[in-house]
């Protein structure tokens, strides 16, 4: 059970939240999103869905947002937020988007890139020693966990790290043999592990057997908290800094943090789970993971799992990358970068049915299954229940956000949402049935 709940946990799998109500629209904007100007007529499919989902007790609540050509068209916050006391969920609500961090990174790094500090094609060795001379595991004891290894055939790269290609697994949802080695060695998920340091951890992991050759196949893993330490080396600050003074701050985004303050801690939106009974209850401690983790004092700063936003903030950092790389005058990253980011890096490798980008998972001409949805659209997610996807073509932003995992009931909520955007907001998917909710 433990090793199936966290592969829900940081695969981005898309969950959500549980219990009903009538959608709050009221709540208060925050400061990095202008109001939404909402036609209710083009708007009833996503309504209607997202009442489906809260009504009876699929997720607690849910937050959906959607801009097209760089306005704010729908914000709509569904259901409860505390299902105990009915406190009604509102769209400022902080929640935890672990996976949704690997994105921020991947920018920060690239950032770096536009300034000249590395190739893509450098090893990350040249900047950190530990990951000199990788080594594949060869042969693995289960009954005690030593293992033998074997040279590597070829250096760890940034772009492989970029690509989740490099050989670094995961701890906790990884193979049975690096979850074995990663416990040995104390290497940290990056969820709910706020103690310790980055440098520290990522030292270790440097020393640790690679599951393949550099290269060699897709395996989601501790690649982007690789990235999150090289961050840290190449810009000499923390990465929280790095974060706060490269990123959130020029974008706006003022509720975005690895570890929350006191005065917005009680903006966290309340965890909920499936976990042992058959319906929506709260989330409580389980298996080292604290469901109030965003408001410890933590000095751990993962870079592929840590962070906690509103979906008003995160919206303003996909519009930057909608936006070439820039957002309201703050030119973050080149239009020539973004275009880098957001093409197949992987060439012949697939990481599902998609292919991977320099930090975002792309649909290609064959895989667009949502009707309306362009080749070329680029997303991710995180576990407890966020997702998001970016539609060039269509100049189109769009987020949803619940908290809850694991979510068995609502792991077709991100596809019928995009299936209700396009309804809603593009005219020739407008006449379309209505979305259905998939039980």
């Amino acid at each position: 059970m433990r090793n199936s709940v966290f592969a829900f946990l940081l695969l981005g799998s898309y969950g959500a939240i549980a219990q009903v109500t009538m959608p709050v629209r009221k709540a208060p904007v925050s400061a990095t999103a202008e109001p939404a100007t909402i036609d209710p007529a083009s708007a009833q499919p996503i309504d209607k869905l997202l009442r489906q989902y809260t009504g009876p007790s699929l997720v607690a609540g849910a937050i959906a947002l959607v801009m097209r050509d760089g306005k704010v068209v729908y914000r709509q916050a569904f259901g409860l937020d505390d299902m105990e006391a009915h406190t009604p969920l509102k769209t400022n609500a902080i929640m935890r988007i672990a996976s949704q961090t690997k994105a921020v990174t991947s920018v920060g790094v690239m950032m770096l890139y536009d300034e000249g500090k590395f190739q893509l094609d450098d090893p990350i060795s040249k900047y950190l020693p530990a990951f000199t001379n990788p080594k594949i595991l060869a042969t693995f004891n289960e009954k005690d966990s030593t293992y033998t290894t074997v040279p590597a055939k070829s250096e760890i790269t940034i772009r492989q790290l970029l690509t989740h290609t490099s050989g670094i697994s995961y701890p906790v949802i990884g193979t049975k043999e690096a979850r074995a080695i990663y416990a040995k060695a104390h290497i940290p998920s990056g969820i709910g592990t706020p103690m310790g340091t980055l440098s520290k951890s990522i030292d270790a992991l440097g020393a640790l057997p690679l599951v393949h050759e550099p290269g060699e196949k897709f395996t989601y893993g501790l690649s982007v908290d690789v990235l999150g330490r090289l961050i840290e080396v190449l810009s000499g600050q923390s990465l929280d800094q790095y974060f706060r003074t490269r990123i959130f701050e020029p974008l706006g985004m003022r509720d975005t943090y690895f570890y929350l303050p006191a005065t917005k801690q009680a903006r966290l939106a309340r965890l909920y789970t499936e976990w042992d009974a058959k319906k929506t209850v709260p989330m409580a401690p389980r298996d080292g993971l604290t469901p109030d983790y965003p408001k410890a004092a933590g000095t751990y700063f993962s870079g592929g799992a840590g962070l906690s936003s509103t979906i008003d903030d995160y919206a303003a950092f996909l519009q930057m990358m909608l936006n070439n790389g820039t957002y309201k005058g703050h030119s973050l990253l080149k239009p020539a970068t973004v275009a880098l980011m957001t093409q197949n890096q992987i060439g012949v490798l697939n990481q599902g049915d998609h292919k991977f980008g320099l930090g975002f998972s792309i649909t290609m001409p064959e895989n667009v299954k949502v009707p309306g949805l362009s080749a070329g659209s680029y997303e991710w997610g995180g576990i407890f229940g966020t997702t998001y996807w970016i539609d060039p073509k269509e100049k189109l932003v769009a987020l949803i956000y619940t908290q809850k995992y694991p979510s068995v009931t609502s792991r077709h909520l991100a596809d019928e949402f995009k299936t209700a955007v396009y309804q809603s907001f593009v005219p020739s998917q407008q006449a379309l049935a209505p979305a259905a909710v998939t039980k």
